[in-house]
């Protein structure tokens, strides 16, 4: 083997053990947030089942029910501002624990999923605006995590956009080509 050959696989190695690093400690973020949600969940006196997962360079954790999801939904709240609170006071718990920031994303009862879908499709609908109008689209003000969506379905589209204002008026611009 020569010498460039040795430091490519070494390369490859490195990194490999790098991913299952970061997949391992975004696993010990899932556990300790869903230990930390079964006990809201018992407090609350609510059933529900946590799903963990992660995507990309995060953890996911979700709420889920077997039959009614209806108790499930006050933890969502109007708009999902429960759902956000919950969200941080997770992460805060995650924090707590391993002492370094975390990113992880809780969904409850399927809101986040339906959520992600309405703002993907509003994205697109933006981007073929701007398109065939050749004029920039500003949408309303969202959360950062709206803005994600929509900036990523803008993207696929094919076309740029960014975000203006300040919290909580925040908005997505899209761009014409």
């Amino acid at each position: 083997m020569t010498e460039g050959t040795t430091s490519a696989v070494e390369a490859e190695d490195v990194a490999s053990t790098d991913e299952s690093v970061i997949i391992t400690r975004l696993e010990q973020e899932g556990d300790i947030a869903a230990d930390y949600l079964e006990g809201l969940l018992d407090i609350a006196d609510l059933d529900g089942d946590i799903d963990m997962d992660v995507e990309g360079d995060r953890a996911l954790v979700s709420i889920v029910s077997d039959g009614n999801d209806r108790a499930l939904q006050r933890l969502v709240g109007q708009d999902g501002e429960v759902l956000e609170a919950l969200q941080e006071l997770t992460r805060l718990a995650v924090h707590r624990e391993t002492g370094e920031r975390s990113r992880l994303m809780l969904d409850i009862a399927g809101f986040r999923a339906r959520k992600r879908e309405e703002l993907a499709a509003l994205g697109a609908k933006a981007a073929e605006q701007a398109k065939s109008s050749g004029e920039q689209v500003k949408l309303r003000p969202m959360t950062p995590f709206e803005r994600k969506v929509v900036h990523d379905a803008v993207a696929a589209a094919g076309l740029r956009s960014e975000s203006e204002g300040e919290e909580p008026q925040r908005c997505v611009v899209v761009l014409p080509a």
